[in-house]
């Protein structure tokens, strides 16, 4: 899979703008605040169906205009797929695939699949759980529609249930109309939760053979799911009821749901210590860049695609075998850089000139 032309229009600070892209390495090469990460936005957009950078796509648009478009053209085993992406200025969004309009973002997912390493990503150990969480959600929902719509719906019922938890004036009466609301967090609770955890567990021995690399053969990185588990959905859905019902007192002092997937997290340890809190930033930024590499190796194994490479000014953060390790794994896949200065040695690189909006073939 790559991307073959890239097109924007009316997008953060250009008017119109159109490139080729080679199937290997593309470099956006220039100084800050130029428009060379509002390139890979566009990308993530056509991918994911939101924005990376704002809750409000709305803010996408060039300040002086009506709306935005990003148009893709992405080659695909199965021919060429056509994304145009149309952003309104009330934030209402239009897409089409081969210039047939989607109903729903389920419909996107899939079609574009993208790894994404920018400057965060690289704290992704030690941050908080819901970069974690976002990982997982990502990743899995490119793979699967059924995941993608099991947390939307999710998300509906925890809000209705803490919107319960907050207006009941008693227990007693929370007792009497949680039920509802219990039996369908759980279930689609339950899908999530094993989902993830098979996610994990085929991420797992990949992220531990690349960080067993990128060490020298040194550490042992270890992860799991932490949280909720079972050996099946019904198994996991029986034990979340239980746990709402012990936990109803609390969430209702709360005014929260305080059990579930938007609680869970990823452990990850290394040689039998857990990483977060004891590992060193360079241990950390290792393990970080071993869960990427393990993506792309899940992307190509489940789907038989190979995923579209993003880096966005990661190379400045890593040392020079980190930098190596990813040039040389770029010259296998589409991978499309953002950098101030380009100096790396890579085969067949396409660079690429950014400037106030404006792009220039090197």
């Amino acid at each position: 899979m790559y991307i073959k032309e890239l097109s924007v229009s009316n997008f953060r600070n250009y008017d119109n703008a159109y490139i080729n892209l080679s199937n290997g390495l593309n470099v956006f090469e220039g100084q800050n605040a130029q428009g060379k990460t509002n390139l890979l936005e566009a990308i993530y957009i056509c991918a994911i169906g939101k924005s990376n950078r704002t809750s409000k796509i709305k803010d996408c648009i060039n300040w002086s205009k009506s709306f935005s478009i990003i148009d893709i053209k992405v080659q695909k085993k199965i021919g060429t797929i056509h994304i145009q992406f149309k952003i309104l200025e009330n934030g209402k969004k239009i897409i089409l695939i081969n210039g047939s309009p989607i109903k729903s973002l389920s419909q996107l997912l899939g079609e574009i699949n993208i790894i994404y390493f920018f400057p965060d990503d690289l704290k992704l150990i030690k941050e908080a759980p819901n970069d974690r969480r976002k990982f997982m959600d990502i990743d899995i929902s490119q793979a699967s529609k059924i995941y993608f719509n099991n947390l939307m719906k999710y998300n509906l019922a925890l809000a209705q249930r803490n919107k319960l938890l907050k207006s009941a004036k008693t227990l007693t009466e929370l007792e009497q109309t949680i039920n509802i609301w219990d039996e369908q967090l759980s279930s689609y609770a339950s899908k999530i939760i094993m989902s993830r955890i098979r996610f994990l567990a085929k991420l797992a021995p990949l992220a531990e053979k690349s960080h067993f690399e990128l060490s020298n053969n040194q550490e042992t990185l270890k992860i799991s799911y932490q949280g909720e588990t079972g050996d099946s959905v019904d198994e996991i859905k029986n034990k979340l009821l239980k746990l709402y019902k012990e936990n109803l007192e609390k969430d209702y002092n709360l005014g929260y749901t305080s059990i579930g997937p938007h609680k869970d997290d990823i452990y990850i340890e290394l040689n039998g210590v857990d990483l977060r809190s004891f590992g060193s930033q360079g241990q950390q930024r290792t393990a970080s860049l071993a869960l990427k590499f393990a993506e792309i190796e899940l992307f190509k194994s489940e789907s038989g695609e190979e995923p579209i490479i993003l880096l966005d000014d990661v190379l400045s953060e890593l040392d020079e075998k980190r930098r190596q390790n990813l040039i040389k794994m770029s010259e296998k896949l589409q991978t499309i850089i953002t950098c101030t200065e380009y100096t790396e040695n890579a085969k067949n690189a396409q660079v690429f000139k950014i400037k106030s909006g404006k792009i220039t073939k090197n």
